[in-house]
């Protein structure tokens, strides 16, 4: 609700995650961060780096550590807020990709049943496959899914081409109205829309071996302070 990102000013506060990596790993880090970005499987490039003793909400990085600010989909939660768009958060979970198309949701964890993220808890559990989407078109990636009504698609589509200017570019699918999302069933008169997690480039991390702690949606930050990778 504290949401005040304006897509087409592009200015505004924005939803972030904060993930912490070894100081040592930081430019492997960043090269997987921005090819994650290039394959589009993140939903955002913008990033901010905090090093060794600066702090941010009041947690200070730990020493040999760096600290990443990347976007959380959950931005896009408070625009539809912005504009008085009826909707429910569902869930988050692992969304089969084959061919470079969305297929279906195969693990789903509705909010309504975690006070964890869903994707942190996904993350955890090994089970995606980010760098084969990447490299192949085949794999599973983190996504999530909320409904909106379908009396505000109009809204909603506004919404979707504000977006597409580079600050937030991770839509999956928008559902039609009565009809499940990836497979995911929405109440009557409502539509479904899955994003990509912004936990994606974490996984594919993970799997390159490096480690990572997450903390997703750990607060609000100006996007002025971020940039995006490709003018580091």
């Amino acid at each position: 609700m504290q949401v005040t990102f304006s897509p087409l000013e592009g200015t505004g506060t924005v939803v972030y995650n904060l993930s912490l990596v070894r100081a040592a790993d930081l430019e492997h880090t960043l090269s997987v961060f921005r090819a994650t970005c290039e394959a589009g499987v993140s939903p955002s490039s913008l990033i901010r780096i905090l090093f060794a003793g600066e702090e941010i909400d009041g947690f200070v990085i730990p020493p040999d550590q760096c600290g990443i600010l990347t976007l959380c989909s959950t931005t896009l939660d408070g625009l539809l807020l912005q504009r008085g768009i009826p909707f429910n958060p569902i869930g988050g979970g692992v969304v089969e990709v084959a061919d470079n198309i969305p297929k279906r949701f195969t693990h789903l964890i509705k909010y309504e049943y975690t006070t964890i993220d869903p994707l942190q808890v996904l993350v955890s559990q090994e089970i995606t496959s980010v760098l084969q989407v990447m490299k192949n078109g085949n794999g599973s990636l983190l996504g999530n899914i909320r409904e909106c009504h379908m009396e505000a698609e109009d809204d909603v589509e506004e919404v979707l081409e504000e977006l597409t200017d580079g600050y937030f570019t991770g839509i999956l699918d928008l559902g039609l109205p009565n009809t499940p999302c990836l497979g995911v069933a929405v109440d009557p008169q409502y539509m479904g829309l899955a994003a990509l997690g912004g936990t994606n480039w974490m996984a594919a991390l993970r799997e390159e071996g490096i480690n990572v702690i997450m903390q997703a949606m750990k607060g609000l930050t100006d996007i002025s302070t971020m940039q995006f990778v490709s003018d580091l």
